[in-house]
């Protein structure tokens, strides 16, 4: 997109009010002062620390007219046409006063000429002004941009360290690309700028800075939080299906390919226990991209309209943060809808619906549930997720490698352990029953004074009663729900 062609065509339209939502305030004014020459016409910036200002060439600030109303009254009685760029206008919104002098400017457009621009983080018009207005984005840098920025960046670097190059490798650039898109030139340039300064080199290490940097700039309401925590499959044990279904989807959602359809997302149903949510984890780990769960308690607000308002911010921020992993864990609790909440759930389910079936950007979802009865049918539809799968308590084989997973991680050899016997005592247990059986007997261990053995972690087994057998009615249901409306993880 070239943004100069765009704002010129919006500038000759005659809109006497443009308002402009980025953190990129320095872009804009180098657009404004651009145009200034080929329009011929004055540009003017305004911010309460300077006052009114030419921007097209450089002018002694009229600090006198600092205030809101001095400008705005400065601004309606100047008879040459002009641009003025508003400059964090926003608060002063909230006064009728300005409000009503920023509408006589525009009704006198004809008569005055005078294009007023609003560029803030955040907008909001009142009401009497949206009449008046038109909104304009800045485009975002793509690939070919961002690559030029790093450019750019370690040639400072190698300027001022006796021409060392700036380390890194194809694959790593190529993955710090996709994590920089969606942010300003002026940001991405930023968190380059503090990676490479460090120590000259741009590694694995580097991406969870960059990925939690970026979080930090789209200013979350608090649904989404980023983990960071995401491991790998090599950490969870089984699910061979899965791991292949992901596996295969992998490229096509990295680098789109127009003769298939990318992969939308999937549905995570089974025991509590069984591993569901290290794979949405894992899913993540494995494509390399961030990981954002999705807490709907935090959406929720007692005013009217304000839980659907941060639903769709919360959406917003998932689609800047793409491509990304969007895990929503025990999603049958955030569709749940009632009648005793003024239809907030409905609606809630509604927009949630409606996006998963409409995005484009590329955002994955791994939602994972615990209780099918309260999935509603539009959920589980194709179109919105791709493949439900269901995740089963392991079996021997897939327990035996549960067990190894679990001693190798508390840098222990599994070969020291008869894990046949483990395995054939644990039928029925979750892979987090049989974790809690290896840290239990750990305790033990160090109680008495020695290392673990198979004979601490038999011990602990044999006094768990695993989920399998509390809940058995409830887990043939489950099973039996699963059986033909599912493709079986493992």
């Amino acid at each position: 997109m070239d943004d100069t062609h765009d704002l010129e065509l919006l500038l000759r339209s005659r809109v006497p009010l443009i308002t402009i939502e980025t953190r990129d305030e320095k872009r804009v004014v180098q657009l404004f002062a651009g145009l200034a020459i080929s329009l011929a016409i004055p540009v003017m910036a305004w911010s309460a620390t300077t006052g009114l200002q030419r921007i097209d060439y450089d002018a002694v600030p009229q600090r006198h007219a600092s205030e809101p109303k001095q400008a705005l009254g400065q601004i309606k009685a100047t008879g040459t046409p002009g641009i003025y760029l508003l400059m964090d206008f926003h608060p002063y919104l909230g006064d009728a006063y300005n409000v009503r002098l920023l509408k006589e400017i525009a009704l006198e457009y004809a008569t005055l000429g005078h294009t007023l621009v609003l560029v803030s983080h955040e907008l909001e018009l009142p009401q009497e002004l949206a009449g008046f207005s038109a909104h304009f984005s800045l485009s975002l840098p793509d690939s070919k941009r961002l690559e030029a920025i790093i450019r750019e960046e370690a040639g400072h670097w190698s300027d001022v360290h006796n021409g060392n190059k700036v380390k890194t490798n194809q694959r790593t650039l190529d993955i710090i690309l996709s994590q920089l898109r969606g942010l300003t030139a002026t940001d991405a340039r930023r968190i380059i700028r503090r990676i490479i300064n460090d120590d000259g080199i741009i590694n694995n290490d580097d991406l969870e800075r960059i990925t939690q940097a970026r979080y930090q700039l789209l200013d979350s309401s608090g649904a989404l939080s980023c983990e960071f925590d995401t491991g790998d499959f090599a950490t969870v044990g089984g699910l061979k299906n899965l791991k292949r279904w992901i596996k295969l989807r992998r490229s096509v959602f990295l680098e789109p390919d127009k003769t298939l359809d990318p992969p939308r997302g999937i549905l995570l149903v089974g025991v509590q226990g069984g591993g569901k949510s290290l794979a949405a984890k894992a899913v993540a780990g494995m494509w390399s991209i961030p990981l954002l769960r999705f807490d709907f308690g935090t959406l929720y607000n007692k005013f009217h309209g304000e839980t659907e308002r941060n639903l769709r911010e919360a959406l917003q921020t998932a689609e800047a943060m793409s491509p990304c992993v969007l895990w929503i864990d025990e999603i049958e609790k955030a569709v749940a809808s009632g009648d005793n909440d003024g239809g907030t759930s409905r609606r809630m389910l509604g927009t949630l619906l409606t996006w998963m079936a409409e995005r484009t950007a590329p955002v994955f979802i791994v939602a994972t549930a615990n209780i099918i009865e309260h999935l509603p049918p539009e959920l589980i539809r194709k179109g919105r997720l791709d493949e439900i799968f269901f995740v089963d308590l392991p079996d021997a084989a897939t327990r035996a490698e549960i067990f190894a997973i679990h001693l190798r991680k508390r840098e222990h050899k599994p070969v020291a352990f008869d894990i046949l016997t483990l395995t054939g005592i644990t039928e029925g247990f979750t892979g987090a029953e049989i974790e809690q059986s290896i840290v239990a007997a750990t305790y033990l261990a160090r109680e008495q004074g020695v290392a673990i053995n198979t004979g601490h972690i038999r011990s602990e087994i044999e006094q768990t009663r695993p989920l399998s057998r509390i809940m058995a009615e409830k887990m043939a249901h489950l099973r039996a729900w699963a059986q033909d409306r599912t493709v079986p993880a493992n």
